[in-house]
């Protein structure tokens, strides 16, 4: 059976190398597998490529994936997901926190019938920022994205071929994985594993890399739209309750003077909530934009060891 090892790279021209070695080791411990690697390049600002480049000529079933300019990690993901020909395909990272001694823990997992497996890590081994966003991702994928209860995601995965065969078919601009994975099924399956260091260097994921991010849920849900009408709905009635106090107040105390301050509180309030409400209209239609506009989800540049007939 082969397996696709999916790998976005950036900035690792010190870890892929070893990544490989230990991947392709685990698999000669295991005869009934064979393993093949897309290792697609985010526009690395090191040697990442070079890397890659001479991988592919030492090994026949490393592909390696260029793109011309940086993209970012899901959208790279794609690239791979659309030049891998296993029967499943794991994604991983390139610097060893997703350790490759880990792999058969979520192969051995699908193997039960799931169509899709994350890894999941009892302790995790991140900055208190990454930490954060992992918190925050798991409730509004639960709450945006229609993630089950029971199951927990990462980037950490393995799905079938007829799962990708499904992901492939997003062209949009902006995907978000998980989100895609979530629409295709629920037949999704959860196992432990260890959470490794990172081996080298620090995360490249900023705050503002992690709020795109975070939006990028929006791809997949009309929910923030559907919360900006309750809340212009609890306004509107705040307001109108607020003017009937008001009303029966001066009926009640006719010489009560007219409040100042608390009519530009409220006024305030109420436009801040429009504006808000605007603004995640405004995201949609941005989104719809850049889309009719064909905005690319991705562009490569090279490619090593693949041909034509090999991007389905």
């Amino acid at each position: 059976m082969l397996v696709s090892i999916v790998i976005p790279c950036y900035n690792s021209q010190a870890t892929i190398g070893k990544v490989v070695d230990m991947v392709s080791g685990e698999f000669e411990n295991n005869p009934g597998y064979t393993c093949e690697f897309v290792l697609v390049n985010d526009h690395s600002r090191d040697g990442t490529f070079g890397v890659i480049r001479r991988l592919a000529q030492e090994r026949k079933n490393v592909k390696g994936v260029d793109l011309l300019r940086n993209f970012g990690q899901h959208n790279a993901l794609m690239a791979a997901l659309s030049y891998a020909q296993g029967d499943y395909i794991l994604g991983m990272d390139d610097d060893m926190q997703t350790h490759p001694s880990q792999i058969f823990k979520l192969i051995d997992k699908i193997a039960e019938g799931f169509d899709i497996v994350y890894g999941v890590y009892p302790r995790r081994k991140n900055s208190v920022l990454k930490n954060f966003s992992s918190k925050l991702n798991e409730v509004s994928s639960r709450i945006l994205l229609g993630r089950p209860k029971e199951i927990l995601s990462s980037n950490f995965w393995v799905i079938t071929r007829a799962v990708r065969e499904e992901v492939v078919k997003y062209t949009s601009y902006n995907p978000y994985i998980d989100g895609i994975f979530y629409r295709i099924t629920h037949n999704i399956g959860n196992v432990p594993v260890e959470h490794f260091k990172r081996e080298s260097g620090t995360s490249n994921y900023t705050l503002r890399k992690l709020m795109g991010l975070w939006l990028a849920y929006w791809n997949y849900s009309v929910i923030p739209l559907r919360i900006s009408s309750v809340l212009g709905m609890f306004s509107a009635l705040g307001g109108f309750l607020a003017a009937v106090v008001v009303v029966v107040k001066k009926m009640i105390s006719p010489d009560i003077p007219a409040g100042w301050a608390s009519t530009i509180c409220v006024m305030v309030f109420f436009f801040g909530l429009v504006l808000m409400v605007l603004g995640i209209i405004g995201e949609y239609l941005g989104k719809m934009l850049l889309t009719l506009n064909h905005t690319p989800q991705y562009i490569v540049r090279e490619t090593v060891n693949i041909t034509n007939m090999e991007k389905k």
